[in-house]
Parts: C-alpha cells; sequence; structure tokens
C-alpha cells in the first residue's frame, strides 16, 4: 500500500513540473512592459519599446490601457494587434507568422486559427460544393481582430489606445485578461 502512495505521489510531482515546464515563456527575448506604470507620450500614444529591441526580438507585448498588446515586425513592417486570439483568447505573441494568399497572418497557437496582421480580419479555408471540381480557396470572416496603430518615433515604437467606440470579437477576450499579471500565458 505504501509502494502505491509513494507512486501516486511521484506521478503527481511529475505532473507538477511537466505543466511548470509547459507554461513557461517560449521566447526569451520577448519584450514585456511593466503592468503599472505606462509612458504615454503628450499626444495619448502609448511606449512600447525601442525600436531595434522590437526588431531583434520580432515581437512585444505590453499593456495598453489595461489590455494586452502585441507588437510584431515582420518583413519590415510593425503591426500591433490584441494580444488574446478573438476565438478562445490564445496568446497570439506565441503564434508563427505565415503567408497565406499573399497576406502575412498570425496563426493562434491554440486552435490555428489564421489572423491578418494588416487588418485583423480572420480567414478560413473552405470550398464552394456547387462548383463542379471544388478547390478549397481562403475567404475572410471579417474584421475579428482589435488592431492598434503604431507609429515610430526616434527609434521608440508607440501604439494608440484602442478606440472602443467600435467593437470587435477580440474585445471579450482583452476585457476577460485585462487584469492578467502574467502577459499572455496563462490558458
Amino acid at each position: 500500500m505504501l509502494d502505491l502512495v509513494i507512486l501516486i505521489l511521484h506521478f503527481f510531482i511529475c505532473l507538477l513540473i511537466s505543466v511548470a515546464i509547459w507554461r513557461r515563456p517560449k521566447d526569451g527575448d520577448l519584450q514585456r512592459s511593466s503592468t503599472g506604470t505606462v509612458e504615454t507620450a503628450p499626444d495619448g500614444l502609448i511606449l512600447i519599446g525601442k525600436e531595434d529591441d522590437i526588431k531583434r526580438s520580432q515581437r512585444a507585448t505590453a499593456k495598453v490601457n489595461g489590455r494586452e498588446v502585441v507588437v510584431f515586425y515582420h518583413e519590415g513592417k510593425f503591426h500591433a494587434m490584441d494580444s488574446r486570439c478573438y476565438h478562445e483568447g490564445g496568446p497570439l505573441c506565441l503564434g508563427e507568422i505565415e503567408d497565406i494568399n499573399g497576406q502575412t497572418c498570425i496563426v493562434c497557437p491554440w486552435h490555428k486559427y489564421k489572423i491578418t496582421l494588416e487588418t485583423g480580419e480572420g480567414l478560413y479555408e473552405g470550398i464552394n460544393p456547387l462548383e463542379p471540381s471544388p478547390t478549397p480557396q481562403w475567404n475572410s470572416k471579417g474584421v475579428k481582430q482589435r488592431i492598434h496603430k503604431v507609429t515610430i518615433d526616434n527609434g521608440n515604437i508607440y501604439v494608440s489606445p484602442p478606440d472602443l467606440s467600435v467593437s470587435f470579437d477580440s474585445d471579450y477576450f482583452a476585457d476577460k485578461f485585462k487584469n492578467s499579471s502574467d502577459l499572455a500565458m496563462e490558458k
């Protein structure tokens, strides 16, 4: 009986270690701003970080008016959007960037939803069954993810605060994780 208790205890400890390893940050260079004070420029723009640092790490997360925002640097352009996927709140800062049908997209690591970096449109691949030889084509679900305007000034990257007069599907998860202390890691 004691052997069974020890075996169960060993299994539980191994499980806890596995979960801790699985939840650790995957990108050691991922930039994080402090969740306390945020530097705001006189024109209302919010400082995310240094241009060179974000270029080097390819992405950075920060709190902008309490919501998680991720800034991507890809092929010479900066893009910013809510960090939580519109579908189930997956951490987009951990997603892979792919070219889909000529559009640069972030792929949510949880359910592989594809979101364009430029517009925040959700993309899906579908067929028209009425075609004689249906072939899969990429289609838009419409704008689902809130994007944020990026401004570069004197080597600093700023984003504009969100215009909340227009709502997007990603707003639900931005609000849900608003008080989260660990940027974009928990499920």
